[in-house]
């Protein structure tokens, strides 16, 4: 989420609340114990109907697989209808979710979960089991999952994944039907972040064996979460209703969720407007950037700053991107300030580094917002470089979204006025835009990254490999991954932090990516909606959830 957005060991604050709202549904009137004889009974309250939290996805979530899942939009459904080993909880902190209780060997390279008595939506006893396949099914390359890196820390994960390990080789096992065994390849204190996270999710081994297309599906898809997925009409309508098997069902408030599926801001606002949807903006979508003043001069626009990270990513491998001069002119040339003052304006902070501030490496970041003077420089050297005397159109690509779209507008505007490009800009579909991206079909392309777990290795570890699920850019270094492998086995925090710091300097040099801003999570919501998390990543939970009636 953590993922390719939609719209750490370091001590950091993690900025999670539950979003306050008003109290729970008002008791049914009962009628009094001692009437008297020949009088009229009490006349008792309608009951009260079922809580439905309406909502809405900008986009079509890509699948609804947790071992699959890569991008925010597919690990909404998937957190609400899946749990891991363990969950984040309103507190920020991670709790006991499937798992009823760990231990941690004395060189933290053994984790030992005892998991609670807890049913699969269709019935059947989650298990061990399900934990042991699920993970080696992501880390199986034949499963092709683009987050299946997440789980490397496990012994062996990589090398299974790379082929160059057998499966019965990685480091988790059942030990029996309650007990998972799981060995690392070191010592990972965030462990039991990544456990909360999708990737790490259980799958049910016979539902998934049996049906190729399972996750597809409301009749077919089967979780684990305090939701389960009822509806889904592609491109229109999903729906997620209480899950009775789940084991804590008796904290799930919410009867149902319903999502609709619109693209337009505008639209969504309006439906909010007119009581439609009971909340618009993020997560799961953004507010019409032309109605932000007046959201925020009524007082009804609520923020909170996330660890996240809106960059572009450079093709390194299409002209004239794999000149490393030429992609630094483009990055040092967009005024970053201004793009957030007159365009985002919900308090942004300018990015100078892939690393957001809650975790920063480098608090002064490795370059200057609007340095035209090196820019222009480079470009000229960049351009000598290559033979050529002038650049060609170039296209930047973004998934359709207003707020997208008027972003890549004005950096439109500014690499015309500030180096004499033309640039061209194209949105398309989500799920398409994806999968374009994964497979270079681009020459710069719009993205997000929002921590999966509070540690500055997971917004680094993107580019670690050239082929790494999430990476895109076709860059690699080889000194860059050896200083990312180096820090894995550095223990003390300090000097781990400087050997972090080394890498990201040598990704701000070579400029894969652009950084452009650090998140800011902007939305409205109902008043009668309380207790939904948004974590200080940027994800979001309904677990808790509750409308007032």
């Amino acid at each position: 989420m953590k993922k390719n957005v939609f719209v750490a060991m370091s001590s950091i604050l993690v900025l999670g609340a539950a979003l306050a709202g008003c109290g729970g549904g008002k008791e049914a009137a009962k009628p009094a114990d001692n009437a008297s004889q020949g009088s009229a009974p009490a006349a008792e309250a309608p009951a009260a109907g079922p809580k439905v939290l309406k909502l809405n996805l900008h986009s079509e979530p890509p699948t609804a697989d947790p071992g699959i899942a890569e991008d925010s939009t597919s690990g909404t459904i998937v957190r609400a209808t899946f749990e891991g080993l363990t969950r984040t909880g309103a507190d920020s902190k991670v709790h006991e979710a499937a798992a009823e209780s760990y231990t941690v060997s004395e060189d933290g390279k053994t984790y030992t979960f005892k998991l609670r008595d807890a049913k699969w939506s269709n019935g059947d006893p989650v298990t061990a089991k399900d934990f042991e396949f699920a993970w080696k099914r992501a880390l199986d390359p034949k499963t092709a999952s683009n987050y299946a890196y997440q789980l490397y820390y496990i012994k062996n994960g990589e090398k299974f994944n790379k082929g160059e390990a057998k499966k019965e080789d990685v480091g988790v096992k059942a030990v029996d039907d309650k007990t998972l065994e799981v060995t690392l390849e070191n010592p990972t204190p965030f462990f039991t972040e990544l456990t909360a996270f999708y990737t790490y999710y259980p799958v049910n081994q016979k539902v998934v064996e049996g049906n190729e297309k399972w996750a597809g599906d409301a009749a077919t898809h089967v979780g684990n979460g305090p939701f389960k997925l009822e509806g889904w009409e592609h491109k229109n309508k999903l729906t997620l209703a209480k899950n009775d098997n789940y084991w804590d069902k008796d904290n799930v408030k919410l009867d149902k969720i319903e999502f609709s599926m619109v693209e337009d801001e505008n639209t969504e606002l309006s439906m909010f407007d007119n009581g439609e949807i009971d909340w618009a903006g993020a997560p799961l979508s953004s507010l019409p950037t032309d109605a932000i003043p007046a959201l925020k001069d009524s007082g009804k626009m609520k923020s909170q700053p996330i660890a996240g990270t809106y960059w572009y990513k450079f093709n390194t491998e299409k002209a004239p991107f794999n000149n490393v001069k030429i992609r630094k002119a483009f990055a040092y040339s967009i005024d970053r300030q201004s793009l957030i003052d007159n365009v985002l304006q919900t308090g942004q902070l300018p990015a100078t580094g892939a690393v957001p501030p809650s975790m920063a490496l480098n608090k002064d970041g490795y370059f200057k917002d609007k340095d035209l003077e090196t820019a222009k420089k480079l470009l000229e050297e960049g351009m000598k470089e290559e033979g050529i005397t002038k650049l060609p159109t170039i296209t930047l690509s973004y998934n359709t979204s207003e707020g997208h779209k008027k972003i890549a507008e004005a950096i439109q505007d500014q690499w015309k006025k500030q180096l004499g490009v033309d640039v061209k800009i194209e949105n398309k579909e989500w799920k398409v835009y994806l999968e374009d991206l994964h497979q270079g079909n681009y020459q710069i392309g719009r993205m997000g990254w929002l921590g999966d777990f509070n540690d500055p290795i997971n917004f680094l570890e993107l580019y670690k490999d050239k082929k790494g699920g999430n990476n895109d850019t076709n860059w690699e270094n080889p000194k860059y991954k050896e200083l990312l492998n180096q820090s894995a086995l550095e223990k003390d925090p300090e000097k781990r932090k400087a050997i972090l710091a080394q890498a990201e300097q040598i990704l701000m040099d070579e400029m894969p990516i652009m950084p452009i801003y650090f998140y800011t999570n902007s939305w409205v919501q109902n008043d009668k909606v309380s207790g939904v998390v948004l974590d200080g990543l940027g994800a979001v939970d309904y677990k808790n959830a509750d409308i007032a009636q």
